[in-house]
């Protein structure tokens, strides 16, 4: 693994939040290139990204039917992209979304239609094509078909049988890889069948997605700025990899974090913790065959991006599985164990494969992630790997992954000593990614506005049950404001989130010992919104988009001078 000669500083955007003049409801490659040039403009080393892989008809970027294929959702699609497209094209599609477009949240469903539509418009007249554009999706189709066959078949056959359906509702004649092979073959055998155009329409999508992501890598590398991706822990059950290749997963269990108490709204969460509907990977079948999968599906990331975060990096030691889907979860709610036992064959959410609760299940549990883990930095060549290890991190895992020369997370005001004291910056790491959010926390500003709604609230109701979180909320203000200089106020007079306050806490974030030092987007511009709240399905979940194109930041002068200050503090901490 390649490790940087100097410091970073990196900002968060989702690809969806990004907003251009011209969009069509939804961030695309277009928008990053302009905050390519933004960062490359303010000294800001790294653009973060979340996953960028096909997800169907789920609006989480972590729900991906493919761990290589890429989410077209993301195309820009001006003509000078999409061979087959017409400016009168863009711009009835463009009237068409006047309201999505206009909108401060993502309406997938009526944008990805939109878009959908243009792609099918573009691939009717690609016959037509440029001979050297006919020549290049040819190569593309041959030199990815280790994984594009089965992928494109895939998809027609999602679109064959109902889009919503996932695979194992499909008729019982279709639910193996040798039946849909069969049924592909059979379908092949009438002249009136239409299967490999439809086959060809999915290639030339992931044709154009490959296309317009090496070009933003190529424009990102000449302007200095590194792309930063996400790997997601999992793939969703409803994949292309897990229908074709099941031999690598547990079909019957699902990944993803244990029961928090009282901590998280969400009934099921306190009761049996998050469901992710993961299913778990066959780890000893991934050995004997040298992790294949995982080395297939980074070295095809590691082709747009030249640093990438690992989600979920315990998942690599063990995982917390359910051995239900997320669609039963309603129900085991309020049931005990003796009675979810019942509906299960006896079975219950545990860990997988041992749980952390002996010396000997630690090393055994250390041990195995140093394997798959050693197989990630083989296969990620020269990216830098950074990995989520938040959470409650087991004792061996922060020391292991120091080891391996993986960095790892820092948030300043979850990293205390047993005195309730935050870990000064410049003691951090070196090896380490500061930060004080992700995109699954509210944004640092939505914390100090919330603690002080909790203070507030509770001198204006002294015998609230609440008080414990009248207490946390204390302490996390008393823990920002020693980790960034922050004078304490007397009696508990916490002042607003000025802008004094939010350039204190970038500048002591940025002057950490960390290695990478990142702020959210939302952070940046002191916007509350969060991007996803774990355990919750409300409306809002990843559908964030930023209110301003970047052409309308630089024409405001007070979003503007906020860019400007940016900068300079960038400068200041050395990390320019």
């Amino acid at each position: 693994m390649h490790l940087p000669e100097k410091r970073l500083a990196g900002i968060l955007i989702p690809t969806f939040s990004a907003r251009r003049e011209g969009d069509l409801g939804i961030g695309d490659t277009l928008a990053l290139r302009e905050w390519i040039d933004w960062a490359a403009d303010h000294h800001v080393g790294f653009i973060q990204l979340l996953p960028i892989n096909e997800n169907g008809l789920e609006e989480s970027p972590y729900s991906g039917i493919s761990s290589v294929a890429l989410d077209p959702i993301y195309l820009a699609m001006e003509p000078s992209e999409i061979p087959g497209l017409t400016d009168a094209d863009l711009t009835d599609a463009r009237d068409h979304l006047r309201a999505a477009r206009q909108s401060p949240l993502i309406n997938y469903p009526v944008v990805r239609a939109a878009k959908r539509k243009l792609l099918e418009l573009a691939w009717t007249r690609f016959h037509d094509a440029d001979p050297q554009l006919s020549a290049e999706f040819e190569a593309f189709r041959h030199q990815e078909i280790d994984w594009l066959e089965d992928y494109t078949l895939f998809r027609y056959l999602m679109e064959f049988h109902g889009e919503s359906l996932t695979w194992d509702q499909w008729p019982h004649h279709c639910q193996t890889p040798q039946q849909a092979r069969k049924l592909l073959a059979d379908l092949r055998t009438n002249p009136a069948s239409h299967v490999d155009r439809r086959l060809g329409f999915f290639a030339f999508t992931q044709w154009l997605c490959f296309r317009q992501w090496l070009a933003l890598r190529a424009h990102s590398e000449h302007r200095g700025v590194k792309l930063m991706g996400d790997v997601p822990i999992g793939v969703s059950w409803h994949s292309c990899d897990v229908f074709f290749e099941r031999d690598e997963f547990h079909l019957d269990w699902c990944g993803g974090s244990p029961p928090e108490g009282l901590s998280q709204d969400d009934p099921f969460f306190q009761q049996w913790g998050q469901n992710w509907g993961i299913p778990l990977f066959r780890w000893d079948h991934m050995k004997a065959n040298g992790f294949t999968w995982w080395r297939k599906r980074i070295t095809r990331l590691t082709r747009i991006f030249q640093m990438f975060r690992l989600d979920h990096i315990l998942g690599f030691y063990r995982i917390y599985a359910f051995p239900w889907r997320p669609e039963r979860n309603h129900e085991f709610l309020g049931l005990t164990h003796e009675q979810a036992a019942m509906l299960t064959g006896g079975e219950l959410p545990r860990w997988n494969q041992r749980p952390d609760d002996t010396m000997e299940n630690r090393a055994a549990n250390r041990a195995d992630g140093d394997v798959r883990l050693r197989a990630i930095l083989s296969a990620a060549g020269t990216a830098e790997i950074i990995a989520e290890d938040l959470g409650w991190v087991p004792d061996y895992v922060r020391p292991h992954l120091a080891d391996l020369g993986i960095t790892g997370f820092r948030i300043p005001h979850w990293d205390c000593n047993e005195h309730g004291q935050p870990t000064p910056g410049s003691t951090f790491p070196e090896n380490t990614f500061a930060t004080y959010s992700t995109h699954d926390h509210e944004p640092i500003n939505g914390t100090w506005h919330r603690c002080l709604r909790v203070i507030q609230h509770h001198s204006a109701n002294p015998n609230d049950a609440s008080a414990w979180s009248f207490t946390g909320a204390i302490n996390t203000l008393r823990i920002l404001a020693e980790f960034s200089g922050i004078p304490r106020p007397h009696h508990h007079a916490w002042p607003p989130y000025t802008e004094g306050i939010r350039f204190r806490l970038i500048k002591a974030l940025f002057a950490s010992n960390s290695r990478y030092a990142s702020l959210m987007i939302t952070e940046l511009f002191t916007l509350d919104e969060q991007i996803n709240r774990p355990g919750t399905s409300d409306g809002d979940n990843w559908r964030f988009r930023l209110p301003w194109t970047l052409s309308e930041i630089r024409a405001d002068a007070h979003l503007n001078q906020t860019c400007k200050k940016f900068a300079t503090l960038i400068s200041i901490t050395r990390r320019s």
